[in-house]
């Protein structure tokens, strides 16, 4: 079978007690539901394993084409550190309401905990409703027990650092980062593999059988970054039809892409899977003579073999470009 074309999967959709309506009414998701909170595009979670929706491969599962391809689909280098594990998991995300305040381990705390990867990730706002804010990080540093005392009284948003955000802002939370996305915020997030997550507030608020969730206070302890941050947000800027760094860390790279017109692509230097996340317009992939399309909301695996293709757009567009850095 040909794996030398841009691969597109069903979405995974996940309803959540604060999700919403954009990611179908305005990315097109498919459901009749109005609580769907995340639309996992590329997953390797186990029981949530992603299926490819298109080309000669189209029915098998992500996991059976990295058991067959090897190398060829996510790069030598990246095969040879994570086996048939695809190493990232990449979503959108709508927020109705706030997420819970929360964190993740790093590969250590999770490996020991949960036989997992840590939970490294980035958010990219693809929209926000008007004074719609993120949660992340401390206003200054903080001392464990000062922490505990603002849990336990309720008022840990008063040492927790809010921001007002808008289109395009990028935000890097490495393990460890205390955070929450705010009501009325729609994002692209890249992170490791992993669903582990540890809760340390969630307002109070029961789910639909009147019961709280699960909080993990004693977990989160060890794993929180009690240390502020000047700026928290990833400053950044954009260059037509070029694609320029925005986060680079031992888990994934990404770039952003504003295009409008033609470019052509070499990954030569790449020893990894690239991924492009379309977050603004649609763009046209061209390659051995075929095309394949993505618009806004949706996401595109290209192969470690497929080296050079073109991309091509006539309206303002822009791509989130992933892949690993080895």
């Amino acid at each position: 079978m040909n794996i030398m074309y841009p691969i597109k999967f069903t979405p995974i959709l996940k309803p959540k007690i604060w999700g919403g309506s954009k990611l179908i009414d305005i990315l097109g998701k498919s459901s009749e539901r109005r609580d769907i909170g995340e639309s996992w595009e590329i997953s390797d979670v186990e029981n949530d394993v992603s299926i490819i929706s298109n080309g000669e491969l189209k029915g098998k599962t992500l996991r059976e084409v990295i058991s067959l391809y090897k190398g060829k689909l996510v790069g030598d280098k990246v095969y040879e550190v994570f086996g048939e594990k695809f190493p990232l998991l990449i979503k959108f995300i709508d927020a109705k309401t706030t997420l819970s305040i929360q964190l993740h381990p790093n590969d250590k705390l999770a490996r020991d905990r949960h036989n997992s990867f840590g939970k490294t990730e980035m958010w990219y706002v693809m929209q926000a409703d008007e004074d719609a804010n993120l949660i992340v990080g401390f206003k200054e540093n903080v001392s464990k027990e000062s922490y505990l005392k603002h849990l336990e009284n309720k008022n840990l948003l008063d040492i927790l650092n809010v921001e007002k955000v808008s289109h395009g802002d990028i935000y890097y939370i490495p393990t460890g980062r205390i955070h929450a996305i705010g009501a009325g915020v729609m994002l692209a997030e890249i992170q490791q593999t992993s669903d582990i997550t540890y809760r340390v507030y969630d307002w109070d608020r029961k789910d639909s059988s009147g019961n709280y969730r699960e909080l993990h206070t004693n977990l989160a302890i060890d794993a929180i970054d009690f240390e502020a941050q000047d700026n928290y947000k990833t400053p950044y800027h954009k260059n037509k039809n070029t694609a320029t760094e925005v986060v680079n860390c031992p888990f994934f790279t990404t770039n952003i892409l504003p295009l409008n017109g033609e470019i052509s692509i070499d990954h030569s230097d790449k020893n990894s899977f690239v991924i492009y996340m379309c977050v603004q317009g649609d763009a046209t992939f061209h390659y051995d003579n075929q095309e394949t399309k993505i618009k806004c909301g949706e996401t595109c695996l290209i192969p470690a073999s497929l080296k050079n293709f073109k991309i091509t757009s006539n309206i303002n567009t822009e791509l989130l470009e992933v892949y690993i850095d080895l």
